[in-house]
């Protein structure tokens, strides 16, 4: 039985620990995660709130559970659309080469230098202002770089032996495409899945952190980093939860992915 290396068991470890959270917040939670206390403001971590209550009294370990599922709902989203976008598109333009080629990777050069803020900026004023837009607009982010990915392997494998074999026989293109080379490039393809989750994670919590993402009364843990920061000296234990959250969150993908990379792309 082949043994996984450490980077992947400690990525697989942790990113069960979240996501078991996030899934027990959806079925329980200590407290309602918007239920707001007066007299239980600022309270510190303790046996009644494991990690505290905000400036409302709202109890913060509950918020980082219920928050938990909104935050890997868009990076989820946002990584299986911008990566089955991706793949087809450096997939397929990549084995028919010529003007097409060329067209999708000027395109993918234009969405590049686009700056994210400002892409998630036109798109709140053209659509609304929601977890539905931040995921549109964090997909149109993410396709180059998986578009890339595909498409320099793609070229790398399309002039192998066996590719010119099973050409040879007349199969379909799509059929030599998608059952012959993709599997090649499967290992990379997962390898950049991962690390493209810890990259979304990342944008998601810097977009509502800036207020363009997931809004109130919605929790996620970028807008819970948002609305902790006039009150951080007095109480650490509101922004230090949401960031440990993400960081955590951050290391279990970028572990895996790198594992993944090390183990099947070396």
């Amino acid at each position: 039985m082949m043994k996984l290396n450490g980077d992947i068991k400690i990525g697989a470890v942790l990113l069960w620990c979240i996501v078991a959270l996030s899934l027990a917040g959806m079925v329980w939670i200590p407290y309602e995660y918007n239920a707001m206390e007066a007299s239980a403001r600022f309270l510190p971590p303790g046996p009644a709130h494991l990690l505290g209550t905000d400036n409302f009294g709202r109890d913060v370990f509950s918020r980082i559970m219920a928050g938990g599922k909104y935050t890997l709902l868009v990076a989820v989203c946002t990584v299986a659309g911008s990566a089955a976008i991706g793949a087809v598109l450096g997939l397929v333009t990549g084995y028919a080469g010529g003007v097409w080629d060329e067209a999708v990777m000027r395109l993918m050069d234009a969405l590049n230098a686009f700056p994210g803020i400002l892409l998630a900026l036109v798109m709140v004023s053209l659509l609304d202002n929601g977890e539905g837009t931040l995921i549109l607009a964090l997909v149109a982010l993410f396709i180059p770089s998986f578009t890339r990915l595909m498409r320099n392997g793609m070229l790398e494998y399309k002039s192998r032996d066996f590719v010119k074999a099973v050409e040879l026989l007349g199969l379909p293109r799509r059929r030599i495409i998608f059952l012959h080379i993709m599997p090649s490039l499967a290992p990379s393809f997962l390898s950049a899945v991962a690390l493209g989750l810890s990259n979304a994670v990342l944008a998601e919590a810097a977009l509502s952190y800036l207020g363009l993402g997931i809004q109130p009364p919605l929790p996620s843990w970028g807008r819970m980093l948002s609305e902790s920061q006039n009150f951080l000296f007095n109480a650490p234990w509101c922004a230090l939860a949401p960031g440990l959250m993400i960081t955590l969150t951050v290391l279990a993908f970028h572990a895996l992915g790198e594992g993944i990379r090390r183990r099947y792309c070396s």
